[in-house]
């Protein structure tokens, strides 16, 4: 398990360089001039030796393989650059948003997991009953409504009955905790229906597939409660694809909450996404790329490792 443990965490470094590599040539692959668009952004006429300056300024004068080499080796002392608009650190520009992002994608999950789970079990053990039906209906409409016209109709909502609208500026959870709180969990609960549509729907699929297994009929000959064979034999074995879902929704949630964001007024990564792409600023969408990627990375590798301590029948050598 150790040795498994050491060779996942190594071969994290290959797979990062070259998601690095990757996003750093499609980058500057990509057609037009990015110093020329960022200057002319305003309509103005800009002369050919402003424009040069600044590429000079932002060091994209020099050979793209010299580029490469001082943006990694900035990257190994933690330094990402700096943005090409703001002229701000990227890590600080990322890090002053991705308190927002990340508490949102862990209330999201959280709510997910509370949902799903139960539902999906009592779909699973009354199948092509009236409660499974019930249950079906719901997942499906979750997967059908789009997350941000559900949180469209919240804001409604809440507006209509209590007067409340998105408020202009992020409370921090070490700030004020409440106010933090109710910023923030009418958009979770706006992606975390969906999102617990799509555990539900694994969830009840996984468990109807593991009790058709020959242990659980063998528990049921011994007598065992129904309550007991669901429980400790159904749900256990039937998590491991359920974890991988959630665990992969999770990592979407970090960067994919563009529309929501919007909606809410939230001044998230996945805002921050869309200005960086839209207004060509290279360096800040490296840096969440990478954030991404980093991510996806971690939360698979701690997948993997929970799938050892819930299935005995695994083991990594």
């Amino acid at each position: 398990m150790l040795a498994y443990t050491i060779r996942r965490i190594l071969l994290m470094v290959p797979t990062l360089l070259g998601v690095a590599i990757l996003v750093f040539l499609m980058l500057r692959l990509m057609p037009g001039d990015i110093v020329e668009t960022m200057l002319r952004e305003g309509g103005g006429n800009v002369p050919a030796h402003v424009i040069e300056q600044e590429r000079v300024r932002l060091g994209l004068d020099k050979p793209i393989h010299i580029q490469f080499i001082s943006w990694f080796g900035g990257i190994l002392q933690a330094d990402f650059g700096a943005s090409m608009l703001t002229g701000k650190p990227v890590l600080h520009e990322i890090g002053s948003r991705l308190e927002l992002s990340l508490q949102i994608a862990l209330m999201a999950t959280f709510l997910a997991v509370l949902i799903a789970l139960p539902l999906g079990t009592l779909a699973a053990i009354f199948k092509n009953t009236i409660v499974d039906h019930v249950i079906r209906v719901i997942s499906i409409a979750g997967l059908a409504i789009p997350s941000f016209w559900l949180g469209m109709v919240i804001i409604l909502l809440l507006l209509t009955f209590y007067g409340w609208i998105p408020p202009l500026t992020f409370t921090s959870f070490f700030e004020d905790p409440w106010r933090n709180l109710s910023q923030l969990i009418w958009p979770a609960m706006a992606v975390g229906y969906r999102y617990s549509a799509v555990a539900t729907r694994m969830a009840r699929s996984s468990i109807l597939e593991v009790m058709q297994e020959d242990y659980i009929r063998t528990a049921r000959a011994k007598g065992v409660y129904e309550r007991l064979v669901v429980a400790r034999h159904g749900m256990r074995n039937a998590l491991l694809p359920v974890i991988t879902v959630i665990g992969l929704e999770f990592a979407f949630l970090i960067g994919g909450l563009v529309v929501t964001e919007q909606v809410f007024n939230l001044n998230g990564i996945g805002r921050l996404f869309v200005q960086a792409t839209t207004r060509g600023d290279y360096t800040m969408i490296q840096g969440l790329v990478l954030l991404v990627a980093v991510t996806f990375i971690m939360v698979n590798f701690l997948i993997d490792m929970l799938y050892a301590a819930l299935d005995p029948r695994i083991r990594y050598k």
